[in-house]
């Protein structure tokens, strides 16, 4: 991993890329999205500041847990510009994040659970499926899938239906 003095104050593109662990690709990205920020030399390339190095793995670190990019700049946004976020600022924005992850961690556990439910014919118009219709909420509409957006409107036009559309399949 390539060492950058003290007296640098900004990196290049590649240098940012080398020492982040992240790709180029993605450093371009995350400034299209807003996360981090550079500046255009006259040659038209890329300086960051070395506050980019630290945003960059609060990125990365709040993407391996799941969080959104649009969420993860809202908590940036947050934070006083060309200032790293702190030890305290992570801990601050996790702890806000924190219900969020389980309620996501309890949706996995419920859809592992019942996954041996759902019979893999497709159709998923079970009268109670448990993946496309938790607590049988579209069985007060009637028999058949209420999913496909549209099922009647091809049977009104003359045409025939999707199979599956009229809830053949039960």
């Amino acid at each position: 991993m390539p060492q950058i003095t003290e007296k640098i104050h900004e990196l290049t593109v590649g240098q940012l890329s080398a020492r982040s662990g992240a790709a180029v690709s993605a450093l371009h990205f995350y400034e299209s999205k807003g996360l981090i920020s550079s500046r255009r030399t006259a040659g038209n390339q890329r300086r960051y500041q070395r506050d980019a190095l630290r945003r960059v793995a609060f990125v990365r670190a709040a993407q391996r847990v799941g969080i959104p990019l649009a969420t993860i700049r809202e908590a940036l946004a947050e934070l006083p510009e060309e200032r790293t976020p702190t030890r305290e600022d992570w801990a601050r924005l996790s702890a806000a994040w924190r219900s969020e992850l389980d309620e996501r961690i309890n949706q996995l556990r419920r859809l592992r659970d019942h996954l041996t439910d759902c019979i893999g014919c497709g159709c998923l118009s079970l009268e109670a499926c448990v993946l496309s219709n938790p607590d049988d909420a579209f069985g007060e509409r009637g028999s058949g899938s209420r999913l496909l957006a549209g099922a009647g409107s091809a049977r009104r036009r003359g045409r025939p239906e999707p199979r599956g559309a009229a809830g053949d399949c039960r």
